[in-house]
């Protein structure tokens, strides 16, 4: 048998295979399609201190090896969270890590205080400073690390809970943001958020979604998103979440050997809604055909 249990923070998952936010929904949508608690945890749908009807329609385009989003992190708010997503959540037998964004610092704390201070049960925090998709805070957050340093160090202070800086790779040096979140506080660093991207439809001369640039996801940013887990590596000692067009457990492979302890599906989850639960199945063969007691082994496990 092998181990596949990994530590974020003061986290232990059962194995390194969560859900990416904003592709699993609240988790529930999911259910009937495998066993949730197969997977190391879930990340939610960005919760926002009010609720947000996002961007208009269309914000979704196909592209090659990828998809283009702006959804602007419609979401229900926290109090209806709390009351209606989160009896479901309690159920679960995996960890669950509750993904939060706000328009400024204040708001960031003030919605950690309102999750503190209530009854919900999960486990950790994951911190969305690096979405493309809005016009208020989102990107413009995590491209300055002094205001994301800022974010994570009240945030902190409001909370024992793990807490986990999402970062953006649109940005001149994801290693001077990571390195200061982790002085800041942070538990782990999740990396890539989606890259800043368009299309265009040739016979209409229209940008295929509405806000015209939205973020770009999927296998096409993989092999940034690699570079860029690697980079981090060489600059922090907190554990790395990786993320980025990871279709299938070798793509899971690739990112823990270039740094990542854990990492999250999600673009995979609209083509195959059970495929994270196969990936958890395949990775635990993988490190038995290897003879690989323990997942932890192939973290940075890269000859370079």
């Amino acid at each position: 048998m092998s181990d596949l249990k990994v530590n974020i923070g003061n986290l232990t998952l059962k194995n390194p295979v969560l859900t990416a936010s904003g592709t699993f929904g609240y988790g529930e949508e999911f259910s009937s399609f495998f066993d949730i608690n197969d997977l190391g945890g879930i990340i939610t749908k960005t919760i926002t201190l009010k609720p947000r009807v996002g961007n208009p329609f269309p914000r979704i385009a196909e592209t090659p090896s990828g998809m283009l989003n702006s959804i602007g992190l419609a979401n229900v708010g926290v109090d209806a969270f709390i009351s209606e997503k989160m009896p479901f959540l309690k159920t679960l037998n995996t960890a669950v890590i509750v993904n939060v964004a706000g328009n400024t610092v204040e708001e960031y704390v003030e919605l950690i205080s309102k999750l503190e201070d209530s009854d919900a049960e999960f486990d950790g925090y994951e911190i969305n400073v690096s979405c493309p998709n809005v016009k208020e805070g989102g990107v413009l957050f995590g491209s300055n690390y002094n205001i994301t340093a800022e974010i994570t160090r009240k945030i902190r202070k409001a909370t024992q809970r793990c807490v986990i800086i999402k970062l953006t790779p649109n940005v001149t040096s994801i290693g001077d943001v990571a390195a200061a979140v982790e002085q800041a506080g942070a538990d782990s660093v999740s990396l890539i958020n989606t890259l800043i991207g368009m299309a265009i439809d040739v016979d209409t001369r229209r940008p295929k979604i509405a806000c015209i640039t939205g973020g770009l996801s999927g296998p096409a940013i993989k092999p940034v998103a690699l570079a860029k887990v690697f980079e981090v590596s060489k600059r922090v000692n907190i554990p790395i979440i990786g993320i980025g067009g990871i279709m299938n457990y070798q793509d899971a492979l690739e990112f823990m050997m270039a740094g990542a302890t854990a990492i999250e599906v999600g673009t995979a989850n609209f083509i195959d809604p059970a495929i994270s639960s196969t990936i958890v199945a395949n990775l635990h063969n993988y490190c038995i055909s290897h003879n690989i007691r323990h997942v932890r082994e192939i973290v940075s496990s890269i000859i370079a």
